[in-house]
């Protein structure tokens, strides 16, 4: 383990400010073998402090990258509506900028190629960067050029010297994951043309506050981000937000369109957000305060609703091997003695289990073959997609269970 960092990653502020504290946690995607349960997964402890500073809300220590993200087990192409929500995207962009094969397109994290494929059968000229070699390799298969690296500015100043800067460079749910920001948007401003657009999405801190989402705190997730605590840290490399979206996705996203600074006036949308972010109170220490007493509502409830489960007799099983499943199932201290198995679709996942719960991931057929009485929906940013797919349940009486932002529970539709 590396040491805590002093000292804000941002603008360099002392972090006295706790919002959350879940204490000694293991890797929240460190799954395992069956056979290595028999051996505890190594726990780090897991605080998000905050700078008063710049706001800017972080993990108060690093574990080195290679131990998260050398082998990942995430692939983005078993979501359908993340892909759709990428293929939009995707399409979008075009349209704006007129992409076409005289342009040049970067994802950094592009994962196994679920948002570049769009560009490749388009005949976009693209390059994804991934750090995962099996990720990366799957998207090799699928025909989306991709570098196994890790990116950051001495790697953006090689790729704008060899291959030319880019037009459009893609960023979705990585900057989250950075511990030194400034070497990663450093890079984007190198790597970025002028007139280009870098397009960032994140989960939005505001959301994370405001529903309680407590679970998408975990070890890969070094910073948690807010438009009043990235615009300063851009303005350092000279870049500027043009555009904001708000986006349903994670929960609760933004994505920003970051270009080089002084190219003309942003969109009425940006300064709506500004205003949205003070409005909420993000600016003041008062609601990172009040955080602890609603994860320990949270948590109370699910535990003593599982209690009551256990004690009539009835069943419970889990669907969605997430990482914020992880970090629910190991703060609530729940494992495989309440909570029968995990179902996921990935195969990846398929056979391994939750490294701190123990949870088994099978197959989601094995919820139509033992019939549970409650399926825990981990993932619930998809609660309604996963429903739906698993409506069938109704059918011996099962019902659904959720318990971010609070706890909830219904019967199929």
């Amino acid at each position: 383990m590396h040491d805590a960092p002093a000292a804000c990653r941002s603008c360099g502020g002392e972090l006295n400010l706790v919002m959350a504290d879940l204490g000694r946690l293991p890797l929240a995607n460190g799954l395992v073998a069956p056979a290595r349960l028999a051996t505890p997964a190594p726990r780090h402890p897991l605080r998000a402090m905050v700078c008063e500073g710049c706001w800017l809300v972080q993990l108060d220590r690093d574990l080195p990258a290679e131990t998260m993200f050398a082998d990942y087990l995430y692939f983005s192409s078993y979501s359908e509506s993340w892909l759709a929500h990428a293929k939009r995207h995707a399409e979008t962009m075009i349209r704006r900028l007129s992409l076409g094969p005289q342009s040049r397109v970067v994802e950094i994290a592009s994962n196994d190629g679920y948002l570049l494929r769009n560009f490749v059968e388009a005949g976009i000229p693209c390059l994804g960067i991934e750090p995962a070699a099996n990720v990366a390799a799957v998207a090799m298969q699928a025909g989306v050029p991709t570098m196994v690296a890790w990116f950051g500015a001495e790697l953006a100043a090689t790729l704008a010297a060899t291959s030319g800067q880019a037009d459009l460079i893609v960023a979705n749910n990585v900057l989250a994951h950075v511990p030194d920001p400034h070497d990663f948007i450093a890079g984007v401003a190198r790597l970025l043309a002028q007139g280009g657009v870098w397009t960032v999405e994140f989960p939005h801190l505001a959301r994370l506050l405001a529903e309680s989402q407590f679970d998408t705190i975990y070890h890969e997730h070094v910073c948690y981000f807010s438009l009043l605590a990235l615009e300063p840290l851009l303005a350092r490399h000279g870049l500027e937000v043009s555009d904001v979206e708000e986006l349903p996705t994670h929960g609760g996203s933004l994505r920003l369109h970051v270009r080089h600074a002084g190219r003309g006036p942003a969109s009425p949308a940006v300064d709506a957000l500004r205003a949205a972010e003070r409005e909420a109170g993000l600016g003041a220490p008062d609601i990172y305060r009040a955080f602890p007493a609603r994860i320990a509502r949270i948590l109370g409830d699910l535990v003593a609703f599982v209690q009551g489960v256990k004690a009539r007799g009835e069943r419970i099983a889990a669907y969605g091997a997430a990482a914020k499943g992880a970090t629910l199932l190991d703060s609530a201290g729940l494992s495989v003695r309440d909570i029968a198995f995990v179902a996921d679709r990935s195969p990846h996942k398929q056979g391994l289990c939750y490294p701190g719960s123990g949870l088994p991931i099978l197959p989601p057929e094995e919820i139509a073959r033992t019939r549970p009485d409650w399926v825990l929906i981990l993932p619930w940013n998809l609660a309604e997609e996963i429903s739906a797919e698993l409506g069938f349940i109704g059918a011996w009486g099962g019902r659904f269970l959720r318990a971010v932002p609070e706890l909830k529970v219904w019967a199929p539709a």
